[in-house]
């Protein structure tokens, strides 16, 4: 039949639901309800599914303009479109605070790639919660995610640089949750909305990212080193500090990172089987680059050493739950070192590698050192450690310990009188005839 007044009109209800088709429109219906009550509609398919959207009420709706309607819905689906959807996400239409839960669902089971396309690590997630709960849901958890716009991306940057969601609140007993905000909080914190917005456009929730385009401010962060005289003082407040009783691991955990340049939690997290002596190197398997290799220097391998016990298992550093490791340096730092240098232990990694650089090392032997991802590229598919390698960490830890007032092993210490040695009768031979 053709859809008419008085076609429709005609339509009688009967015991269940059923439906009448335009024979000129395909697609084109009504929905004749049980109850008598009768409304327009177009069917179609998207994919394998089949699927149906209202256009109206019979009496709101005349038949013409719900033909009209129906038009322009099934044009629509022709080119690609899927009204049903559109509609479905307008009534429903997710938000950010909905987003962001989503994300990090899919991100805690490894759905959502971190660095070389791996799963996020916990500590990662950490960050990327912490930053969520305190500026990007409070600042734009209800606004719609179709809705967001370049310019409303650019204001929650300006937002979160001028501390517009700061807070101090206690969350326990003796915990606070302190957020300020900040230039560089504003720059990492639009970098998780990038990734979450990207994560939208790979889940077919929106088309475009808002943040692509949106500038990241130079934050102009000194990376901040020790000077000689500094690493003497440190070197007297930790002496200080084990005389007058403070905890012994947590002085050598600072030590051991300024010695090797490591990152906090590489060292706090520190296995024995990750300490291989007969390399000179320490094989860590879970660093913010993934595994990584780093050459260490003989007067670590040997305070290490000195720690070890009988039967060497789990963790160098224990904390006072076994099998757990070691997490009480910023309160020591805190005590020890921060009344004296306003300075965190990531500087002692800044101050590692500037060291080297005095030492005429170059930038790949210091990425190397460092354990940076472009330093670590081959480590990760090689055994062995490179021994002009583990000559430069011999080099900088040792030359780091005596600024510390740490004396250097015998061992290290004959070893760079061979190899001066050998560079100087070097200079002596004749060069081989062509």
């Amino acid at each position: 039949m053709r859809i008419t007044k008085r076609s429709v009109d005609a339509l009688e209800a009967q015991d269940s639901d059923y439906f009448a088709w335009d024979e000129e429109l395909p697609g084109f219906g009504v929905r004749v309800y049980a109850s008598g009550r009768k409304s327009y509609l177009v069917q179609y398919r998207s994919g394998r599914r089949s699927r149906r959207i209202t256009l109206g009420l019979h009496g709101a709706l005349t038949p013409e303009e719900a033909r009209k309607v129906a038009k322009v819905h099934l044009g629509d689906i022709a080119k690609g479109g899927d009204p049903a959807e559109v509609r479905k996400l307008d009534r429903k239409g997710m938000t950010i605070r909905e987003l962001c839960e989503r994300y990090m669902a899919d991100a805690e089971i490894g759905l959502v790639p971190g660095k070389r396309r791996l799963p996020k690590k916990p500590s990662t997630l950490a960050s990327d919660r912490s930053r969520l709960d305190a500026h990007i849901l409070p600042l734009l958890g209800t606004r719609l995610v179709k809705e967001v716009r370049r310019a409303d991306v650019n204001q929650f940057l300006r937002d979160v640089a001028t501390g517009k969601a700061r807070r101090d609140r206690r969350t326990k007993p003796r915990g606070r949750s302190i957020v300020s905000g900040g230039l560089p909080t504003a720059t990492r914190t639009l970098g998780l909305l990038g990734s979450i917005f990207t994560y939208a456009v790979r889940n077919g929730i929106v088309e475009t990212n808002p943040v692509h385009g949106v500038a990241r401010p130079a934050t102009n962060v000194r990376e901040r080193r020790l000077t000689e005289a500094e690493y003497r003082l440190l070197g007297r407040l930790l002496k200080d500090a084990e005389a007058n009783g403070h905890n012994p691991a947590a002085l050598e955990v600072i030590r051991i990172l300024a010695l090797t340049g490591c990152r906090r939690g590489e060292i706090e997290k520190l296995k024995w089987l990750e300490v291989d002596d007969a390399r000179s190197c320490l094989r860590l398997q879970d660093t913010k680059e993934g595994r990584s290799t780093r050459a260490v220097g003989t007067i670590v391998l040997r305070r290490l050493d000195a720690r070890r016990p009988e039967r060497a298992r789990g963790f160098v550093f224990e904390g006072a739950v076994p099998g757990q490791p070691f997490e009480g340096l910023p309160k020591v730092w805190a005590k020890v070192v921060r009344p004296h240098l306003d300075v965190t232990p990531h500087v002692l990694r800044h101050s590692y590698a500037s060291i080297a650089n005095d030492l005429g090392y170059t930038e790949a032997t210091i990425a190397a050192l460092l354990g940076h991802a472009a330093g670590t590229v081959t480590s990760r598919y090689v055994h062995a450690v490179d021994q002009l390698l583990v000559k430069a960490a011999d080099d900088v830890s040792t030359h780091i310990a005596r600024l510390l007032g740490l004396t250097p092993p015998a061992e290290t210490v004959a070893l760079a009188s061979m190899l001066q040695a050998w560079e100087q009768a070097a200079k002596t031979l004749p060069l081989a005839a062509e």
